[in-house]
């Protein structure tokens, strides 16, 4: 998160709630980032939402006279249904979406449509029981993250979106990021960026373990800065097979590259860093180039819109190289 964005507010005067995840990646990058945000001097509440079955019932009651009475209620993920449950709990204050994922361009052309809000990589068709429950949050935060008279909404994000009319865009630079971190130390060569397209069911394994191959070998790349969410097994075989060093960033890709050593190149498949990493980067010199999704990589399973949606990631990124997909 870029804190820029309180500039001009008192520090103190915020607090971050953490909804703690299970996965031991994404709380570790978590533990390290709630340090910065307390050296800003924020107020920074760690949460254990998933801790056990009573857990989000805890939460509920602990968040809600806290999210009743704030001003502004700022949120990370639209699409959590947990971020989405605890939005039932807000009065009509002013609502902040913070988040520079490539969700983000589907977030806002969806509450521009008035459709279902549901992540661009899943597939439609039937809902299972658990959304069926969860329909009514769902609608209830679709309409409270809908600006209306007396509610406005914010989005604050990197990503190049077309808001309706009502929703204000606030864009982030990466300002604070460069001031707080580099300029990094340069290597020879190129590194990769992973990403997890296999784990959510997009890319085929053995298609994009081939990729990675090719484009490491075209290139010279030497590390391989493994996203979050990638799986041990995964990154065990690319090791194995591309001999890249695999190096499992504990913090965001973003602060990571600003303060270095980090290549001269830095190659990517579709993704958010297409768009973040040459705004976190400027003035440094590195080349960031994106790879696109071959449609011959696409699972079967894979949702129908994935390839579309993939390739405006790509085209919309500026300041980056195109790749070739490797053969």
């Amino acid at each position: 998160m870029e804190w820029a964005y309180a500039e001009g507010t008192p520090a103190d005067s915020l607090t971050v709630v953490v909804l703690s995840p299970t996965d031991p990646m994404s709380r570790g990058q978590l533990r390290r980032m709630a340090e910065l945000a307390r050296d800003e001097g924020f107020r920074v509440r760690w949460q254990e939402a998933r801790g056990g079955a009573g857990a989000p019932v805890r939460t509920v009651r602990e968040l809600g006279p806290m999210l009743r009475t704030a001003e502004r209620i700022v949120i990370g993920d639209p699409f959590s249904r947990y971020v989405q449950l605890l939005l039932t709990l807000v009065g009509g204050r002013a609502l902040t979406v913070v988040d520079d994922g490539t969700a983000t361009m589907e977030f806002v052309a969806q509450i521009a449509r008035g459709e279902q809000l549901v992540r661009w990589h899943r597939r439609g068709g039937r809902r299972g029981p658990r959304e069926l429950v969860l329909a009514p949050v769902t609608f209830a935060a679709r309409k409270r993250l809908t600006p209306a008279p007396g509610r406005p909404v914010e989005v604050f994000t990197s990503m190049p979106v077309e808001p309706p009319p009502g929703v204000e865009v606030t864009a982030n630079d990466y300002a604070w990021t460069r001031a707080r971190f580099g300029p990094p130390l340069l290597t020879r060569g190129a590194d990769m960026v992973g990403t997890s397209l296999v784990e959510t069911g997009v890319v085929g394994a053995e298609q994009y373990l081939d990729a990675v191959e090719g484009l490491a070998r075209a290139h010279g790349a030497t590390r391989y800065f493994a996203h979050r969410r990638e799986s041990p097994d995964k990154l065990h075989r690319l090791a194995s097979v591309t001999g890249l060093e695999i190096v499992r960033p504990d913090l965001p890709l973003e602060l990571i590259a600003r303060r270095g050593p980090i290549g001269e190149s830095v190659l990517s498949f579709p993704s958010t860093v297409v768009h973040t990493l040459p705004l976190a980067l400027a003035g440094t010199g590195i080349k960031v180039a994106v790879c696109d999704i071959a449609p011959e990589w696409l699972r079967e399973t894979a949702s129908p819109r994935a390839g579309g949606f993939l390739a405006v990631v790509t085209g919309t990124a500026r300041g980056v190289h195109r790749l070739a997909a490797p053969a």
